[in-house]
């Protein structure tokens, strides 16, 4: 039986911590910060909700399996590095590209980013993977 200042502090913990994972992972192209950290900190969200209720309820916060997170993750990351490759260029060069955004104007979105994304989803899946699948209630 968890205490329930662990349980609010969990609830209200979570969603911060995960806004601030990805406010880490977009700052971390241009500065400190980036896919690791963001990852780690997203995972940590879900860890701290997995000591305060249970695993099963983490999993059920979490709504998708950490192994499809991997696996997710370096789906991405491997997109982006050969994106380069059907463009005639090597492999993981950097390949930039214009969007214009309502309500933000232009966006300069590049495959740097998009491996950071990857990099991001692998770091959170295999954190909750291995802390689960060791905590496992």
């Amino acid at each position: 039986m968890s205490p329930l200042i662990l349980r609010t502090a969990s609830d209200l913990l979570r969603p911060l911590l995960l806004l601030f994972s990805i406010f880490l992972l977009l700052r971390g192209h241009q500065e400190p910060g980036g896919g690791f950290v963001g990852g780690l900190i997203a995972a940590c969200a879900y860890v701290l909700h997995a000591i305060a209720y249970d695993v099963a309820g983490a999993r059920r916060a979490l709504s998708i399996d950490p192994k499809t997170l991997t696996g997710t993750g370096l789906a991405v990351a491997l997109s982006s590095a050969l994106l380069s490759v059907t463009l005639g260029k090597d492999l993981m060069t950097g390949v930039w590209g214009k969007a214009e955004l309502p309500f933000f104007g232009p966006l300069e979105l590049g495959t740097p980013m998009i491996f950071d994304v990857g990099v991001y989803l692998v770091v959170m899946g295999t954190v909750l993977t291995v802390f689960l699948e060791l905590r496992g209630d």
